[in-house]
């Protein structure tokens, strides 16, 4: 508990700086039975540690669902900030926390809070662990699919970096640009860096630029290894045009956007066609 004879030094409308508390501990270590005495007992929930993190920041980061809820019930401010200009939600899709993001979104939480020169998005850090349920879940909240961070570019720049299909698939069928780009570097670039095929042919028949240079001038395939299955596949692409059928579904998808999926599902042509255009 915070030391009452201390001077507290307010900082905004948060509260107040302290060592990192109980409430920070037993948010953070799931014991949600202590967190809720600590509340009934009058325990502030929204304490900041001297690195402007709250208990609220702590329960998403470790994913812990029950304190969450009981943070909020009582009065924890959703879209605190801590030090790096992280928010709860950040943490949450960092940790992969499904039941965590739908608590914050139901309780108000900006799934596109500004960005600083030291946070990504929400939508980045679900991408940057993978966690494509969390990606439908924001992208299904009005995430913006291109929200720029200054070291990673955009969400899609990350599942491709990190080697997420997953994440890419969703992103590219929410209607994210396949050739975004950071530095002329584009998500085509980084699978070819990672040297995996699934991930160019995905980017590729999403209409993926295979000639797009970066800013030191080269080409996805200069990023493979010469022989190698990836290097194929690029040089394939290359040489081989697309075929009439695939530059149709790329207008199409090009023209709806991010409207998309919804559009196309509501056209009265046949299942398969729908399939087909929806990348199914």
């Amino acid at each position: 508990m915070e030391n009452e004879n201390a001077r507290p030094y307010f900082f905004g409308d948060i509260g107040c700086w302290s060592e990192r508390t109980e409430v920070h501990k037993a948010a953070s270590q799931g014991q949600a039975a202590q967190l809720q005495d600590l509340i009934q007992s009058g325990a502030s929930v929204n304490v900041v540690a001297v690195d402007s993190i709250t208990p609220l920041h702590e329960a998403c980061l470790r994913g812990q669902a029950e304190c969450v809820r009981l943070l909020l019930d009582a009065g924890a401010q959703v879209d605190a900030r801590n030090v790096d200009g992280s928010t709860p939600l950040c943490d949450a899709c960092s940790a992969g926390s499904l039941e965590c993001v739908r608590l914050l979104l139901e309780h108000g939480a900006k799934t596109n809070p500004a960005l600083t020169s030291r946070t990504a998005s929400p939508l980045h850090e679900a991408c940057m662990g993978g966690n494509a349920d969390c990606v439908k879940l924001l992208i299904a909240r009005d995430a913006c699919l291109e929200a720029y961070d200054l070291y990673y570019g955009t969400p899609l720049h990350v599942a491709c970096a990190n080697d997420y299909t997953d994440c890419a698939k969703v992103l590219l069928n929410a209607g994210a640009k396949v050739n975004a780009a950071r530095l002329h570097e584009t998500p085509l670039h980084h699978a070819a860096k990672n040297m995996r095929v699934e991930m160019i042919e995905i980017l590729v028949e999403f209409g993926a630029n295979v000639y797009a240079r970066d800013h030191h001038d080269r080409k996805p395939v200069d990023y493979t290894t010469p022989g190698s299955p990836s290097a194929a596949c690029l040089h394939f692409y290359e040489t081989m045009p697309m075929s009439l059928q695939q530059l149709s579904r790329l207008a199409v998808r090009t023209k709806l956007g991010t409207r998309a999926l919804k559009v196309i599902g509501q056209l009265h042509i046949p299942k398969l066609i729908i399939s087909y255009l929806c990348y199914q």
